[in-house]
């Protein structure tokens, strides 16, 4: 059931969205450059590698008179812009409708994450990530890695057709009001540091 919602309500969004997502890929090229999309490996159900497809919103890290390390410095007003309206996340669909990914679940994370989850954290990846979910509708980047975290098990745990399209239907208010976007004293998000002792194994 949950694999028919996220093949259904990809190909819907995708083919309703058609002339948007060619819209801001040209904004991207025209605003940016090359390239329009942003790569990266991200860890999905039972821990398995993807990779993940999303609008680009920063220069490269290699990109002359910007720090590489500063998202800050990186971010441009047309990523802050896609960022903002979510826009950015529509390739995302492809993910969704290839597999890697379904509509709702916990937010997939870079690969170079793996190492620092604690083993009950882990459990996130116990079923596919998602484009949105719990964490995002209930505070997105203004938690703290920790109640991200709890929101997810909690997801796992408890995850029904009925959560999922409430977390859906709460998604559209989140972006509609631009909620959670970037973490309090970052650009967008902070990065997940090695398990801390006060997170629970």
């Amino acid at each position: 059931m949950n694999r028919a919602l996220d093949l259904a309500g990809a190909g819907i969004a995708a083919v309703v969205l058609a002339p948007v997502i060619a819209a801001t890929a040209v904004f991207v090229r025209c605003t940016m450059g090359a390239p329009v999309l942003f790569r990266q490996e991200r860890t999905g159900l039972h821990g398995q590698p993807f990779t993940f497809v999303k609008f680009r919103t920063m220069r490269p890290a290699a990109a002359p008179g910007f720090d590489p390390g500063s998202d800050a410095g990186r971010l441009t007003a047309a990523g802050r812009f896609l960022r903002s309206t979510s826009l950015d996340e529509l390739p995302a669909l492809w993910n969704v409708l290839r597999g890697d990914m379904s509509l709702v679940g916990p937010r997939p994370l870079p690969s170079a994450y793996l190492g620092r989850y604690t083993a009950r954290e882990a459990h996130r990846h116990d079923v596919r990530p998602g484009i949105t979910g719990l964490a995002q509708v209930l505070g997105r980047n203004n938690l703290t890695w920790e109640q991200k975290f709890a929101h997810d098990l909690h997801y796992v745990r408890h995850r029904t057709l009925r959560m999922d399209l409430r977390i859906l239907a709460a998604t559209l208010g989140t972006v509609l009001r631009r909620d959670g976007v970037t973490a309090t004293g970052s650009a967008t998000g902070h990065e997940l540091r090695a398990p801390a002792a006060g997170r629970q194994s």
